[in-house]
């Protein structure tokens, strides 16, 4: 890590106060299984980044109002790497169906 960069977290910390405020304001379930099978975790992995994807299309819409570009284009990036993501998953999940 770059001298004078802290990780994301802190960030977090610094700006939220707590992990326990972060908790509060989260908009994806925590998941506490003991055990999930591999397909299922796949699937709960899909359906969580379409509702983080979702989220960022909301976010971008409210920065575009504010002529927010700079925020708008950093969030159209996380949002491309969040859509490779769900397809990579979503091949994932078909499995040998998919090996033509």
């Amino acid at each position: 890590m770059p001298s004078g960069h802290l990780p994301k977290v802190f960030f977090f910390l610094v700006h939220y106060g707590s992990i326990s405020h972060i908790g509060h304001i989260q908009t994806l379930e925590d998941d506490d299984d003991d055990f999930v099978p591999p397909r299922e975790m796949i699937e709960r992995l899909i359906a969580d980044n379409r509702h983080i994807a979702s989220a960022m299309r909301a976010a971008m819409e409210l920065r575009d109002e504010k002529r927010d570009h700079p925020t708008s284009n950093l969030l159209q990036e996380l949002l491309d790497e969040t859509e490779k993501r769900i397809w990579f998953l979503y091949e994932v999940s078909q499995g040998s169906e998919n090996t033509d």
